[in-house]
């Protein structure tokens, strides 16, 4: 079986280090599938949910933004933050959600909203990485 190395780094150093068959991957352009031997590209990343299937199983790492690079063996994600589901907090996470919902009600400036909705957007995403959406 043909296999891509996967590696996804911030940072603070590398998050996920692994061979996949596919990643599913929310580019600014929407989402990408990269199956072994893809051709070469770098795109920029949304705030998303990126799939690494393996062996029949699929495991989901929050990304917060930043770039992928695809070779045709090796993947790499050099992300602003990510997180595996198994690391994220997720009572934080529902804590961050619910303090930017309110903060969203209050908000008058079009730079703190902004700032305010990319809170939301990343607490969000780590929820849904942690419930397995």
């Amino acid at each position: 079986m043909n296999t891509l190395q996967v590696n996804i780094v911030t940072p603070d150093g590398p998050v996920v280090q692994t061979e996949a068959s596919m990643i599913i991957a929310t580019t600014e352009a929407g989402e990408i599938g990269i199956l072994p031997g893809h051709i070469a590209m770098v795109a920029p990343l949304q705030i998303g949910g990126l799939r690494i299937t393996k062996n029949d199983s699929t495991e989901v790492v929050a990304v917060h933004g930043g770039f992928i690079e695809v070779r045709p063996e090796v993947v790499t994600v050099l992300a602003q933050s990510a997180e595996t589901a198994a690391t994220i907090d997720i009572a934080r996470a529902k804590e961050a959600a619910k303090r930017a919902e309110a903060e969203l009600q209050s908000k008058q400036d079009a730079a703190e909203l902004q700032k305010v909705e990319l809170d939301l957007k990343r607490a969000m995403n780590r929820i849904s990485v942690y419930e397995g959406r």
